[in-house]
């Protein structure tokens, strides 16, 4: 039976247009068998590429968060097909929908609020001095000011705009 598309046909033309090249996938399963991340996770590359250019569903489907982008699928796909930028804009276009995993939230949260997708607590400031480090990395960690002017980048490309249009999101499902 054929996967069903969600009723936003714009969406669903987009998302045919930017996966347009996943249709020339034959299906061999190459991109699957060269993935470290499928061996451990539930990722399955060619399923996704598959359900890409069908349905709307596959930017809700959390498989598309585990790929790590190492590029072993595309370099060794047989039909050429960029497999990583359908799988990096197909996180996009879900995280433009407002649908992004917790984790991926969480991060993002970290950096617009510190500059850093990892804040740099007291224990992490005692395991660099141990391991011969500066107590700081060069980040804005070291350079508090240069924290406005990283926000003010993220803020000028519309990256929190992606986080609000997130909570609105889920505050829609809530209400449904």
């Amino acid at each position: 039976m054929p996967e069903t598309s969600s009723s936003d046909p714009e969406l669903l033309n987009r998302l045919k247009a930017a996966c347009k090249d996943t249709l020339k996938c034959m299906q061999c399963g190459v991109c699957s068998g060269s993935c470290p991340s499928g061996r451990h996770t539930a990722l399955n590359i060619r399923r996704l590429v598959r359900k890409a250019a069908r349905t709307t569903d596959v930017l809700k489907d959390e498989q598309l968060w585990m790929c790590t982008t190492c590029y072993n699928c595309q370099e060794r796909c047989p039909r050429d097909i960029d497999i990583v930028d359908v799988v990096l804009t197909l996180r996009s276009m879900a995280v433009h929908e407002g649908i992004m995993l917790a984790e991926h939230t969480k991060v993002s949260e970290l950096l617009l609020e510190y500059g850093h997708a990892v804040p740099i607590d007291e224990e992490r400031r005692k395991q660099r001095v141990e391991l011969g480090l500066e107590e700081m990395p060069l980040t804005v960690h070291k350079y508090p000011d240069d924290l406005k002017e990283v926000r003010s980048l993220l803020i000028s490309c519309g990256f929190d705009s992606l986080l609000d249009n997130k909570g609105k999101r889920n505050a829609e499902k809530e209400t449904i």
